[in-house]
């Protein structure tokens, strides 16, 4: 018997034309197959289901073996957040644009779910960041933490001017610059926020966690990588103190207070992320980053490679 019996759906919110009829179409599909199916209030109120039937994240993640998440990479996100510390793998059918979480297509929905109830699916361990911010006063609580699978910012707002901030590692002095901020990333988050501000690519395996300056006012200011289990401090300076952000994921914001210390560091548990079997990250790269291929010399008579386009 599969172990996926109960499965959780979470849908995406601002979109009922798109989001609804997936739904559905999920829905009578896991029960079809003998699943039992819990909502939660965005995808309960999209199926016409009593308010009262729907479950909060929490629940789900207590009941659930399995959760599917239709919408995009940033419901994915949310989803992986609400669901963190309870080991329930995630599925993205995506209804967005890019994708790289949400890798399995509308129009794919029975055959690939089909395939991964009876056990044939690629599982990936994706790490998250969680952040805490620590007052200057011993006496004022911490807050957080906030935590991320993409990204953890800390940037400025509402000003037009560069903020001025020091960066720690495992209590380390880095460097001191000014910017319009700093993008603290996992691998996952490489190919996000960090991706245009000039960082690398990291697949998504690698125990690491990568740096990137936002508008640093310096050319010799450089993205950096360091090891997955660094404790990554920022302390803003200056004058500015009052025009900062910690934005996580681009989804959960806080304000810190004058002074505070920005604590951030990888969680114990990393969120599980189902594939369809086959799941080949640089085909997704080449896919959503539009990257072309070369072509291959083929013998006489011979077919072109069947995952390299031909020029």
């Amino acid at each position: 018997m599969s172990r996926f019996q109960t499965i959780g759906i979470l849908g995406k919110v601002g979109d009922p034309g798109r989001v609804g009829p997936t739904l559905v179409r999920l829905v009578r599909h896991l029960e079809a197959r003998g699943r039992a199916v819990l909502c939660d209030a965005t995808s309960a109120d999209l199926l016409g289901l009593p308010a009262a039937s729907a479950v909060s994240a929490e629940a789900l993640g207590k009941r659930c073996d399995l959760a599917v998440v239709v919408g995009g990479d940033g419901t994915l996100l949310g989803a992986a957040r609400g669901l963190a510390g309870f080991d329930v793998p995630l599925v993205g059918i995506n209804l967005g644009r890019l994708g790289f979480l949400a890798d399995v297509s509308p129009d794919q929905i029975e055959g690939c779910l089909d395939a991964i109830l009876d056990g044939a699916y690629a599982e990936e361990a994706r790490c998250m960041l969680s952040a805490r911010v620590e007052p200057d006063q011993l006496a004022a609580p911490a807050t957080g933490p906030l935590l991320a699978l993409n990204d953890v910012v800390i940037h400025k707002w509402n000003t037009a001017r560069m903020i001025e901030f020091e960066t720690l590692i495992d209590g380390v002095f880095v460097n001191a610059q000014r910017s319009d901020g700093i993008i603290i990333a996992t691998p996952t988050g490489s190919t996000a926020y960090a991706l245009s501000g000039g960082g690398p690519l990291l697949h998504p395996s690698l125990d690491v966690i990568l740096l990137v300056s936002i508008c640093p006012h310096t050319m010799s200011n450089r993205p950096l990588v360091v090891p997955g289990n660094s404790r990554i401090e920022i302390r803003v300076c200056g004058f500015d103190q009052g025009h900062v952000h910690i934005t996580c994921d681009g989804q959960t914001n806080l304000s810190p207070e004058p002074h505070a210390r920005v604590l951030v560091h990888k969680t114990g548990r990393p969120v599980r992320l189902l594939h369809p079997e086959g799941h080949d990250h640089y085909a997704i790269l080449r896919a959503k980053l539009g990257w072309g291929g070369h072509q291959q010399p083929q013998p006489e008579g011979g077919e072109p490679h069947p995952t390299r386009p031909q020029c």
